[in-house]
């Protein structure tokens, strides 16, 4: 008996139409699940038909071994890359494809968000994760508080300074009513280099010293402040540099 991958090899040069019904995409789909079908096979179900003698499961595997088998590459591309590397693949197959490889990115980055927010945040780690989206690749600084319940879970997070290449602006008094109003018991403070320097500055430690003094009046703990790069972060609360 032949093995799959045999098999596989000679549908290759077949149309879709002359393949066995076992090995048909929509048809293993409907069998045997989706998490059954290659990346080849995928990818003829979001293309749905092939170019002008080639069937459209060759043309998909064409795409995959021309990036060694690794689709992240391909959302690196745009429509006229697309088209200009892959011979017969016009800007409404690209697109298709694009926008089939997207939906993937945005699923998986938001599955990621959903478990980050069901978990109580009780690491620096954690909070990285959950911010990446948000702040990752930026060029300006941005800075974010994360509002908590009693349990340390995320009720909110709020963009509540924008700032140039090196220092952003955030006012407590804006910082202290979003807390109130969303009736939080903790917060974290959150907020990126673009240059990538972990390290806090003087205005770093003065503002985080201001609002934890603003916010225990209000009986609200600032649990940390945390400084973002695309590579790693630093947690005030881990160094030691928290205010008394």
């Amino acid at each position: 008996m032949k093995s799959y991958s045999e098999l596989t090899s000679e549908a290759s040069g077949m149309t879709i139409h002359d393949m066995p019904d076992d090995q048909k995409p929509r048809e293993k789909a409907l069998a045997c699940g989706i998490g059954s079908l290659t990346d080849a096979e995928l990818m003829a179900i979001v293309f749905a038909t092939g170019i002008r003698g080639k069937s459209v499961l060759r043309m998909s595997e064409e795409i995959i071994e021309a990036n060694d088998g690794h689709l992240s590459l391909l959302t690196a591309l745009d429509v006229k890359e697309l088209c200009k590397r892959f011979k017969g693949i016009g800007p409404a197959k690209a697109l298709t494809l694009l926008a089939g490889l997207e939906l993937g990115v945005r699923a998986a980055r938001d599955a990621a968000r959903l478990e980050a927010e069901r978990k109580a945040l009780t690491s620096p780690k954690i909070v990285w994760d959950l911010m990446h989206e948000n702040l990752a690749g930026l060029e300006h600084e941005e800075f974010w508080v994360l509002y908590l319940n009693q349990a340390g879970k995320l009720i909110r997070k709020e963009l509540v300074g924008r700032g140039g290449l090196s220092a952003t602006v955030a006012d407590v008094r804006l910082i202290l009513r979003e807390a109130i109003m969303n009736l939080a018991s903790a917060m974290i403070l959150v907020h990126n280099h673009p240059s990538g320097n972990l390290t806090p500055s003087p205005q770093d430690i003065a503002l985080t010293r201001k609002i934890k003094e603003a916010a225990a009046y209000h009986d609200i703990r600032l649990n940390d402040h945390i400084i973002f790069t695309d590579t790693g972060f630093y947690s005030f609360h881990n160094e030691g540099r928290m205010p008394d």
